[in-house]
């Protein structure tokens, strides 16, 4: 195996560190990419890198040095600065035990990639599509990313781990040749193999269909559904905020007055489970601990820890929140580190989003949410925009778009306050997808009066 190959970079770098303890974590990661604008691919690229990083322990205190690193001096030279930093470092909080070696039996596997050729039967599907939408004058835009990383993690206690993470996603946007109206479609996949540049492109078209009577509306308090992707957004950011530090501390909504968590409190409807599982079906992610640094929710020193299935709410009563070693024995709960997907459910939902909508007597379908900002963590009272398509209802059925608006909401009241739910499916948060958190499913929600707080004029 050379130097170069992610193993020996991480070898190279244990066996270069003088401190006390080391971790070291490579990333090799490779993604190929497909850009369309005015019915036309107009760019695409593969791209490879490999990222180090390296965690240097002495006494109490550590030190993280990160980079691109690609040879044995460069990893080197990450070394001698962590090692260095870390002889200066302050004693370090969450300070513990590194967790005990062990060895995944991949260990020897180089690092997966992908290439162009995961678009094959895509690509070749969009160029008819972008026959058709020239025909029937719309126009498209979109973008298509895949990515595999492969991770390595070991330590001087002897951990050797390695994780396969492939990620990928879809996005398209459809106007009408006048520019009068937007559509967008998206998705999050493993592989592109479930993904149709037929089917995304009949959903633009079918959207732009939607838009092509207009109707006003005002601000005000609406009988809205959520589609899964805008319901994965509102959920990411209820995970995101249920960190067990700044709750035990008195700072979000999962904190109790007076002191201490709101575990153990019901904060949704009986028969709402948001968890993760790192083996959820479709959703893989890594099964142990990866922390480059530590912060409020994690700890380099739970590197290598296992995760396993939680529940961070049950049955509508709050179990979890997401807690490093340190933390857990700051609030005297279970140690329970994040996960890297996350799943609502809700008993009895059935259906599609579709079925919601024919069921909806007056009211709105959203396509997805944008810009989305915390307003109040103490609440965690979120504002953001609508964008490409709010839709009308009357009797079941779409009849027109509507104007954009921004909205404010809290996602926990939410899963109290929602009137119906469909099944649980394969989501996408457009907000947060693209670069953050994409291995989400969720239902689409019925809310008798979601808060459009004043009217966009964004398409």
């Amino acid at each position: 195996m050379a130097l170069t190959h992610p193993q020996n970079l991480l070898e190279h770098a244990l066996a270069r560190s003088t401190s006390d303890d080391c971790v070291v974590i490579v990333q090799a990661s490779s993604s190929a990419n497909l850009r369309w604008a005015n019915n036309t691919l107009t760019t695409n690229g593969v791209m490879h890198s490999i990222g180090v990083t390296v965690i240097a322990f002495q006494g109490a205190g550590n030190a993280s040095v990160s980079g691109t690193a690609a040879s044995p001096e460069q990893v080197a030279d990450l070394v001698a600065q962590a090692d260095a930093a870390a002889r200066l470092a302050q004693p370090a909080e969450d300070r513990a035990d590194l967790v005990a070696g062990r060895v995944s039996p991949d260990w020897d596997e180089p690092a997966e990639s992908t290439s162009i050729d995961v678009y094959r039967t895509f690509a070749g599907d969009l160029g008819s599509e972008f026959d058709r939408a020239a025909a029937e004058q719309r126009i498209l835009y979109g973008f298509v990313n895949h990515e595999i990383t492969t991770t390595y993690l070991g330590s001087s206690t002897g951990l050797r781990l390695r994780h396969v993470q492939p990620t990928g996603h879809y996005g398209c946007t459809g106007k009408p040749v006048d520019l009068s109206t937007s559509a967008w479609v998206g998705g999050a996949t493993r592989d592109f193999s479930d993904v149709s540049a037929s089917s995304m492109a009949a959903e633009v078209a079918a959207r732009i269909g939607w838009g092509s009577r207009r109707v006003d509306l005002p601000a005000g308090r609406y009988d809205t559904v959520l589609p899964p992707g805008a319901v994965a957004d509102l959920m990411i950011d209820a995970y995101w905020g249920a960190g067990a530090r700044v709750a035990h501390e008195g700072e979000t909504v999962y904190s109790k007055a007076g002191g201490g968590t709101r575990v153990g409190e019901q904060l949704a409807r009986p028969g709402v489970t948001l968890h993760s599982a790192p083996s959820y079906p479709g959703l893989e992610c890594a099964p142990f601990v990866v922390a480059s640094g530590s912060g409020n929710d994690s700890s380099v020193y739970d590197n290598g820890l296992d995760l396993a299935p939680t529940s961070w709410i049950h049955e509508g009563r709050l179990t979890s929140l997401i807690q490093t070693r340190q933390t857990a024995a700051l609030t005297g709960l279970d140690c329970t580190a994040g996960i890297d997907n996350l799943v609502l459910d809700v008993a009895g939902g059935s259906g599609t989003t579709a079925d919601l909508v024919a069921d909806l007597e007056d009211g709105l379908l959203l396509t997805c949410l944008w810009y989305i900002r915390e307003v109040d963590p103490q609440t965690m009272l979120l504002t953001g925009l609508t964008r490409d398509g709010v839709y009308r209802i009357v009797g079941g059925e779409i009849v027109g778009a509507v104007n954009n608006f921004r909205f404010n909401e809290s996602p926990i009241d939410l899963l109290r306050r929602f009137s119906a739910a469909s099944a649980t499916v394969p989501s996408f948060g457009r907000e947060w997808g693209d670069d953050y958190f994409s291995r989400t499913a969720t239902p689409a929600l019925r809310i008798p009066d979601f808060n459009m707080s004043s009217v966009s004029q964004a398409l």
